[in-house]
């Protein structure tokens, strides 16, 4: 079980991801982002070690606002070959250092991920400890997933970030989120074989809801 403390992080994960944001493929803006955290939710890691956020950050730099999702994982020491990974670190109030990395580059974020999608795994309030997010719903047909070690290969695109997965899969991670209209969280899309979606509240108060992860044959 994620504890989740209340305490300070310096520099903060928004003043971290301002920085890294504009250098990724699939950044939409043209200059420093106007960011602010404005949803997501947490997975367990089992071992206790590693924490595990799915963040919706909104960048209001444009017109249109554009909603980023970011995995992300938090770390007591640096992980092994994941250099180009490492988002920064940061000052924690009451764990003290931590290395936040892109967390589609760590295998603990990607194995919970799947365990996710397959059913083995619940989806946790993204600021209150020991809390399930219900709305956060999942899917998954064909042979289960099994619930081990999952080594990621990311790669990067425009859109977001594909990752191989178990039985000849492609895990599609929307790093660019795209609302689906209205009110009722979005199911599987058609031609996938699993999913993961959830909502986070949007410019005007309304609910948006969009797919954030989806599993596809290769």
């Amino acid at each position: 079980m994620a504890v989740i403390h209340k305490t300070t992080l310096t520099p903060t994960k928004v003043e971290l991801l301002t920085s890294w944001l504009p250098g990724r493929p699939w950044y939409r803006g043209s200059g420093t982002p106007e960011l602010e955290r404005t949803g997501g939710f947490r997975l367990d890691d089992p071992a206790g070690e590693v924490g595990i956020e799915f963040m919706v950050v909104t960048d209001r730099s444009t017109p249109e606002s554009t909603a980023y999702l970011v995995p992300l994982t938090y770390r007591d020491a640096p992980l092994a070959g994941a250099e180009d990974a490492l988002i920064g670190t940061t000052e924690h109030g009451v764990l003290g250092k931590r290395w936040v990395y892109d967390g589609c580059h760590d295998p603990v974020l990607t194995t919970e991920l799947l365990a996710l999608i397959g059913g083995t795994a619940q989806a946790m309030a993204q600021s209150i400890t020991d809390t399930p997010d219900h709305e956060v719903t999942r899917s998954h047909s064909g042979e289960p997933l099994p619930r081990a070690a999952h080594a990621p290969a990311p790669v990067d695109h425009a859109d977001g970030t594909v990752l191989p997965a178990p039985h000849d899969t492609r895990l599609h991670v929307h790093r660019v989120l795209r609302p689906v209209p209205g009110a009722e969280t979005p199911g599987r899309p058609e031609g996938a074989v699993g999913h993961v979606a959830t909502g986070w509240p949007g410019p005007d108060g309304t609910r948006l809801r969009a797919v954030f992860t989806e599993l596809r044959s290769a």
